[in-house]
């Protein structure tokens, strides 16, 4: 595997890899690797020839008082686990790489960017579609691997791709989980033992509303009552939003149907946890 650090090494080899006719795909991660992780990597090593991985705790995305300087990060670890997927080069970009003194230049998605996480975490957005543009603009990957869990951010960044014209196609790998069904996440190692316990509520409550809509519940607000009502079952919770949405607008959605997305962003202590359950009428 091949480590790189300086854009310029990085573009260097993404170049060599496609004129040798190969297809890159591309996974973007803030490191703290997990399963969850490796299992896009594995998604991109199914589609396409060769992958990379890029490493890069992003300052921009995080707000006043979020963990960004109490991220997990362990360069070592992260390393040795991509190599052993089968990781063809992992890029650590340096902040002053990707953020050049003087920089002042935003990539600026307004419509999907507005909603839920966008009101939760104001300017978050903004830092996703920034990084993920500088980054595709030094790997020129043919893919970009997302994954399923961080719903609103892959349909930002799809809507980017779709906004600027980029050639890249975007996949969503589905969200992996622990054997309870908790979303695999970097942020899970915040949570104490019994604080684990409890977060399984949130698969728990998005299980429950699926439940409800395939025995003929249709209407949102008594589908996000019950998912309520599991979370805050729970001590030490607390409900940032609960929402049922259209997954193209992430508007609320009139109606259940096949195809609808639950979301929930959760306070389990001081811990935030996301997760979403689409509808898929099975």
């Amino acid at each position: 595997m091949e480590r790189l650090t300086a854009s310029e090494e990085m573009r260097s080899w993404s170049r060599e890899v496609r004129r040798g006719g190969k297809r890159l795909a591309f996974v973007p991660t803030m490191g703290a690797l997990h399963e969850g992780h490796l299992f896009l990597v594995h998604t991109a090593r199914e589609q396409a020839d060769r992958v990379v991985v890029s490493v890069f705790v992003n300052p921009t995305q995080f707000g006043p008082g979020e963990d960004f300087e109490h991220y997990p990060r362990d360069t070592e670890r992260d390393a040795a686990l991509l190599a052993g997927a089968g990781t063809d080069a992992v890029w650590f970009p340096a902040t002053e790489d990707l953020y050049p003194e003087g920089a002042t230049t935003w990539v600026v998605e307004t419509g999907l960017s507005a909603r839920l996480e966008g009101e939760a975490r104001p300017g978050h957005f903004r830092g996703v579609t920034t990084v993920v543009a500088k980054l595709l603009q030094v790997v020129e990957p043919d893919l970009l691997v997302m994954g399923q869990k961080d719903a609103q951010q892959a349909a930002v960044v799809g809507r980017m791709l779709r906004d600027l014209k980029s050639p890249v196609e975007l996949v969503v790998a589905p969200t992996r989980r622990e054997s309870d069904g908790l979303a695999l996440s970097s942020r899970n190692a915040y949570l104490s033992a019994s604080e684990r316990r409890q977060a399984v509520c949130l698969w728990e409550a998005l299980q429950g509303a699926r439940d409800a809509w395939r025995v003929g519940e249709e209407d949102p607000e008594e589908v996000v009552r019950r998912m309520m009502a599991r979370i805050t079952a729970e001590p030490d919770t607390t409900v940032d939003y609960a929402a049922v949405v259209d997954p193209e607008t992430f508007e609320s959605a009139e109606r259940l149907q096949a195809g609808t997305l639950l979301l929930l962003a959760v306070r389990v202590g001081k811990t935030r946890l996301i997760d979403n359950l689409p509808l898929d009428g099975g």
